[in-house]
């Protein structure tokens, strides 16, 4: 019996480590994107909000991802490239705003001015909600369809907590390498505390290394999902153009092709999101305008 169970977790594991290595780029995206949510609140909150947000993540997993997938799985799958479709632009809106904000294009917004905890963390959670959607579904796709239900509920649940401490872990390692350092600082040994000044006063490149590298990886994500689930729905003419480019440069090898692939995305994830920006802000503009006009007729002058 004893042995029967751990060929049973030896499966399990096996096929949940397969299916994960399939995710890498998608991971390293959800850990470089994170530690934007983490920036400008003061150091004794970076750790309380980064478990905050690797809670959410677990919910968004097996509250939401894991249940709702295997029910689309099971019985409507023509569904999943849409909600895919849709995820994938949001991550291109998301990308085009802070591309705008690099060029000063600043727009009205809830987060303008101090920032809110709550706000900051949902933020976080609802991004990382479509991150972890890709992250999920690319994994039950990599596992045997024939593997049972009890086995890929099984699998994806060690995917899904494998996933969420790897993410979270190197976003708090992050978050807190400017403390490491500070300590470094009050170190005897003299060596130690040029390191220790070196990591301090290198921090503030590193984080802007890693959202620069976060907006991109948005981008990216964004124009892949947005690529490949038109081409699944409405649409393969993106799709199309994608593999007739990539396929100009084959001859250089698959690094080559990841990185021109790569950067296609991203260049159509910019475009998509600046034109879903926007509808977002003509919306916008929208709404006040119809409210005031509203509001003047609400109430006319007495005579």
């Amino acid at each position: 019996m004893s042995v029967g169970l751990l060929a049973v977790v030896d499966d399990i594991l096996s096929a949940a480590l397969k299916a994960s290595a399939k995710t890498a780029g998608v991971v390293i995206d959800d850990a470089a994107v994170t530690p934007q949510y983490v920036q400008g609140i003061t150091p004794a909150r970076e750790l309380p909000v980064v478990w905050r947000i690797a809670l959410g993540s677990l919910v968004n997993k097996f509250v939401i991802i894991i249940p709702i997938a295997l029910l689309l799985t099971a019985f409507a799958p023509w569904v999943l490239p849409y909600l895919l479709l849709i995820g994938g632009g949001f991550l291109c809106y998301e990308g085009a705003e802070k591309v705008l904000e690099w060029f000063g294009a600043h727009h009205e917004s809830e987060d303008d001015g101090a920032r809110d905890e709550k706000k900051l963390v949902f933020g976080a959670i609802r991004t990382d909600l479509i991150l972890s959607t890709e992250i999920m579904l690319i994994a039950l796709s990599n596992l045997d369809p024939d593997f049972g239900l009890g086995m890929t509920l099984a699998a994806l649940s060690v995917i899904g907590l494998g996933m969420t401490a790897l993410v979270y872990g190197v976003v708090a390692l992050l978050v807190k390498i400017d403390d490491i350092g500070l300590r470094f600082m009050k170190s005897p040994s003299r060596r130690v505390r040029r390191t220790g000044a070196r990591v301090v006063a290198s921090m503030p490149t590193v984080f802007r290394v890693i959202s620069v590298v976060g907006t991109v990886a948005m981008l990216w994500v964004g124009g892949h999902l947005v690529i490949a689930n038109l081409a699944e729905t409405v649409w393969h003419g993106p799709h199309d153009l994608l593999h007739a480019i990539t396929h100009l440069v084959e001859a250089a090898g698959p690094v080559v092709v990841w990185v021109v692939d790569t950067a296609v995305s991203a260049v159509f994830g910019l475009v998509a999101g600046l034109v879903i920006v926007g509808v977002v802000m003509g919306i916008r503009r929208l709404l006040p305008s119809s409210r005031k006009a509203g509001a003047g007729h609400a109430a006319p002058p007495a005579e």
